[in-house]
């Protein structure tokens, strides 16, 4: 799951001396930082370490990282004439820094720990991108949505055409799995997604030919029309049983989850009692990645990390 080292003393050491974009500029340390946690915790990917705002930078928008608080847009996108003057730059020239870790990053694992690139959901990038700052309840982007539909669908065209070449060029670079991450399409309706968001997260994923994993949260009654968009395994929250999940989004399907990440600041018996429960519920069926909900807690134990990767893999090891 994004943010796995986030938790890590090295981590926070490096965290000290550089911003997150001044990271994600330097290759080598950019590999580093992805690294860190796949040697940690003994896990069976690496996510690369990265913003789903990176990919906007080249668009020609403003965006600074505020601690705390999330990406801050300078001039949000409100009018065609913003939309129009918005550029669909190429990765190679925008973002070549993030192509080169993930080479660095695929050189340093073995063959059986996979690259996982990511993007942003179109429709979480354009709520950061309408509202200027992070929100929950995305007054401004519906808005937008109902009153000014060619501004809408005007922003999401650029952004699922630079996504899409974005996922291609990490995939071109050594990434072996991209992942979709749209962190708030859950404060959609259903018609709402089916019309404002499906159709451009379909684009992103339909844009590689490597395996790809559509995760939002918040997504109970989105589930199945997630998987209609797209995706070869669809990401669950914990606000909804695996297997209930996993018969909606069809058998057809992987699924990565659910494991709430809070459960780890609290006792480990907890902890391994929830891994069982999915574990069970899932009934070693392939298809299943076992992962947490959302991204790892800035407060968590490392140690737990570690022990409860080390759980799934007792659990699940198939004899040779």
């Amino acid at each position: 799951m994004r943010q796995a080292g986030r938790s890590l003393p090295e981590y926070r050491e490096l965290r000290k001396r550089y911003g997150l974009f001044e990271v994600c500029r330097q290759p080598e340390l950019c590999a580093e930082v992805t690294l860190q946690p796949v040697r940690a915790h003994g896990v069976d990917a690496a996510v690369m370490f990265a913003d789903i705002m990176l990919p906007v930078l080249g668009m020609g928008v403003d965006v600074e990282l505020v601690e705390n608080v999330g990406p801050v847009v300078a001039d949000p996108i409100r009018t065609i004439a913003d939309v129009e003057r918005l550029s669909v730059p190429d990765p190679e020239e925008s973002v070549p820094f993030v192509l080169e870790a993930i080479r660095l990053v695929r050189e340093a694992l073995g063959p059986e720990q996979a690259v996982i690139g990511f993007a942003g959901g179109p429709f979480t990038v354009a709520g950061y991108l309408i509202e200027g700052k992070p929100t929950r309840e995305f007054a401004l982007t519906k808005a937008c949505m109902y009153g000014e539909p060619e501004v809408w669908h005007g922003l999401m065209d650029k952004l699922a055409s630079t996504f899409a070449y974005y996922v291609g060029a990490c995939v071109r670079a050594g990434a072996d799995v991209i992942q979709l991450f749209d962190s708030w399409v859950g404060a959609l309706s259903v018609d709402d997604y089916r019309e404002f968001a499906a159709p451009y997260s379909a684009r992103v994923l339909a844009a590689v030919d490597v395996p790809t994993i559509h995760f939002g949260t918040g997504t109970a009654h989105l589930l199945e029309d997630l998987a209609e968009a797209g995706g070869d395994v669809i990401g669950v929250d914990w606000r909804v049983p695996i297997d209930r999940a996993w018969a909606l989004v069809g058998p057809d399907r992987g699924v990565q989850g659910n494991l709430d990440p809070a459960l780890l600041l609290g006792p480990w018996e907890r902890v391994e009692e929830s891994a069982r429960r999915i574990l069970e519920l899932v009934g070693g069926r392939p298809g299943h990645i076992f992962n947490l909900g959302h991204g790892v807690l800035p407060d968590t134990d490392p140690a737990d990390l570690r022990r409860l990767v080390e759980l799934v893999h007792e659990r699940t090891l198939v004899p040779a």
